[in-house]
């Protein structure tokens, strides 16, 4: 049985979308509700952050290594290095009074595909984009609740992503030159009230790896869309998983320590970051490119 550890014993209000930067040996991760984006060293144990005026709620990489481009409430900005002066890109959801962006990676081709949250759930509100390296927008789907586990096979010919409320994972075709998804249906329909797909991660041998909020573990699927293993988590609310260390093959989860006392009691350690160690190593992350 894999045992998961606590790798950075903090409180994070939510915690998410980790991303690990395998130039300088860095995993990066946000704490939404407090505005927050992070830089732990697993080597020094060492985490600091900056601090943004609302939610950042996903970023990626940029080439060169040359800072971020990041999804927050206002839409996309660039982050030039480790400073909280955001240089705005453009908000493709300005006049949608209630979202904010929500999850988000970039495919082999540099584009950066993001997903928004309609908090208020009384309507399919929220929608995944693409923001191409020529800074234009494109709406890939729409009619969603909260856009999340967004991630792509080895190949880049298949996307993915969950729309957590709904309990499901979505898979397309994805065409990386054109940046177009087709042929979407149900890669995996999760039964109600056992826990939910959040934010995933891909493997080395295209098997997709979704953290469950509210289920207390994190399970792996293989490309047919069937559960082949499940490990459980010390939170009841993982996030996300993210693979890192040199060999890719340790497996760290963010979880959110914003929950009720009784839970808290149980889980005590949630809000932390965790790792497992798997056998299959993950893909090193696309950067945008840009």
């Amino acid at each position: 049985m894999k045992k998961v550890e606590v790798a950075l014993k903090v409180k994070a209000n939510l915690g998410e979308c980790p991303r690990w930067d395998e130039r300088n040996n860095f995993l990066y991760w946000v704490d939404i509700n407090a505005c927050e984006l992070h830089r732990f060293n697993p080597q020094s144990g060492e985490d600091s952050h900056i601090t943004f005026g609302e939610e950042i709620g996903c970023f990626s990489l940029r080439e060169g290594d040359t800072g971020f481009v990041v999804g927050m409430r206002s839409g996309f900005h660039f982050l030039d290095g480790w400073s909280p002066e955001l240089r705005p890109i453009i908000d493709p959801e300005a006049t949608l009074e209630h979202n904010r962006f929500n999850d988000g990676r970039c495919d082999a081709a540099g584009r950066f595909i993001a997903g928004s949250v309609y908090p208020p759930k009384d309507r399919d509100g929220a929608n995944l984009w693409s923001l191409d390296t020529d800074l234009k927008v494109e709406l890939l789907a729409e009619g969603l609740l909260t856009s999340n586990g967004a991630a792509f096979s080895p190949d880049n010919k298949t996307f993915y992503h969950s729309d957590t409320p709904k309990h499901v994972i979505y898979r397309y075709d994805y065409n990386v030159h054109s940046g177009e998804i087709s042929n979407g249906g149900v890669f995996h329909q999760f039964e109600f009230g056992n826990g939910r797909p959040d934010g995933a991660a891909v493997d080395a041998e295209g098997y997709y790896w979704t953290a469950l909020y509210e289920g207390g573990r994190i399970a792996r699927l293989n490309p047919q869309g069937e559960i082949v293993e499940e490990i459980a988590v010390p939170a009841k609310c993982p996030t996300m998983v993210a693979f890192g260390d040199e060999d890719l093959k340790t497996l760290y989860i963010t979880s959110v320590g914003n929950r009720l006392k009784e839970e808290l009691e149980e889980y005590p350690d949630s809000g932390s970051i965790f790792k497992v160690r798997v056998d299959v190593p993950g893909l090193v992350e696309h950067r945008f490119g840009l």
